[in-house]
């Protein structure tokens, strides 16, 4: 059997879907490395609501993803940017979320840690001014205070995720040392810091108060400095692996340096004679079978096998994460659908329009030729049916 797949020059060519996937099994958390995949939600694809309506959530398909995740021995970064958290998933939305997913993972003895920010504030709005923000600093920290409670209150770890509103607000450093200073002193376990680049939220720019990245890597480490004991460990996402690799190697000793590279994870989490970073991957979302499978070779030593196993995915990562970066979501739940996680491929905030056909065609053919689909006959099922939508019949 055959499947047309429309090319991104507007021809269509022929693809044999792989027969058999890549065999994998649950197991338990992992022993060299601590590894969370941030994990999409499921809409609800009944909800009458518009692209500007609070999101509807399918908590059910929702909770069960996470299962899925738990399973393979993976942590879940939960109310991530993958969860679309200011671009369709608003703070009420997240709350719940949170919640929930503590509840289940506590059910279930899942590891999870829950993202924390200020977009209470901003909404999904692009900010572009210091004016936008009612209470200044003042107000930003009351946001982080108020979802910081209730991720501890959950019993989640937290992780202070970067803030549209403090990049819009902040004059420079100082603020940055200031607003993350008076939230480590208060936090009740040590946090995960979260450094986001542009190219995932264009609002971010600046983040740390310049746009000199040596220079904001500075502060960075000032604040981790100053809080012995406060930070767990840096989710750094900026697709810089040498940026990376630098920043981890100066570290305090026990802060972790967490992944977020979704371009260079196999060699970042190999790691080099010097050390190695742990991952908070949204690619291992769709990737977390074979993910767990690679980690689980390095666990036993087994470098060559872990690289051998994880490499092979790269190409399918950067596919899902080119440009507009911020948009890798739409990837990621297509093939969430195609390997039946759940029934549909519908979005909150209608995301699901914001790749092209011939994009979404070439996902579902990388990740079927990598096995990533349980059900094979399935995805190709319902790739052909995405394809009849627009109009390609076999």
């Amino acid at each position: 059997m055959t499947i047309r797949l429309p090319a991104a020059d507007g021809t269509l060519r022929q693809y044999e879907p792989r027969a058999e996937p890549l065999p994998v099994a649950p197991g338990a958390p992992f022993t060299s490395r601590t590894v969370f995949a941030a994990a999409h939600v499921v809409a609800d694809p009944y909800a009458d609501v518009s692209p500007h309506s609070p999101a509807a959530v399918d908590w059910d398909a929702t909770l069960a993803f996470r299962r899925h995740l738990w399973s393979h021995g993976l942590g879940v970064a939960e109310a991530m940017d993958t969860a679309q958290r200011g671009m369709g998933l608003d703070w009420a939305g997240a709350a719940e979320l949170i919640r929930r997913s503590a509840a289940e993972a506590k059910a279930v003895g899942g590891r999870i840690a829950c993202g924390v920010g200020t977009d209470q504030l901003t909404g999904t709005d692009q900010l572009t001014g210091a004016d936008r923000i009612a209470g200044g600093l003042a107000g930003i920290r009351a946001a982080y205070e108020e979802q910081l409670a209730v991720a501890e209150e959950a019993g989640a770890q937290a992780i202070l995720m970067a803030s549209r509103a403090l990049a819009a607000t902040a004059r420079g450093p100082e603020d940055y040392l200031e607003v993350y200073g008076h939230l480590l002193r208060q936090c009740a376990e040590p946090v995960i810091l979260h450094w986001l680049g542009p190219m995932f939220d264009p609002a971010l720019e600046g983040y740390w108060g310049t746009t000199d990245l040596d220079a904001a890597t500075e502060v960075l480490l000032d604040v981790v400095a100053a809080h012995p004991g406060r930070v767990d460990g840096i989710k750094i996402s900026l697709l810089d692996a040498r940026r990376e690799i630098e920043l981890r190697r100066r570290l305090p000793r026990g802060v972790r340096c967490y992944t977020g590279d979704d371009f260079h994870y196999p060699e970042l989490i190999e790691g080099d004679d010097h050390g190695f970073s742990h991952a908070l991957l949204g690619v291992f979302d769709p990737l977390g079978p074979s993910a767990a499978r690679a980690v689980r070779a390095l666990d036993t030593g087994d470098a060559a096998g872990f690289r051998e196993l994880l490499d092979p995915t790269v190409e399918l990562a950067r596919h899902l994460f080119q440009r507009p970066t911020r948009f890798y979501k739409t990837g990621v739940v297509l093939l969430a659908w195609l390997a039946g996680h759940q029934s549909h491929f519908t979005m909150v905030g209608g995301l699901q329009s914001a790749r092209s056909l011939p994009h979404l065609a070439r996902a579902y053919e990388l990740a079927d030729s990598l096995g990533l689909f349980p059900d094979p006959a399935l995805a190709e099922d319902r790739m052909k049916t995405l394809l009849a939508l627009y109009g390609v019949t076999s």
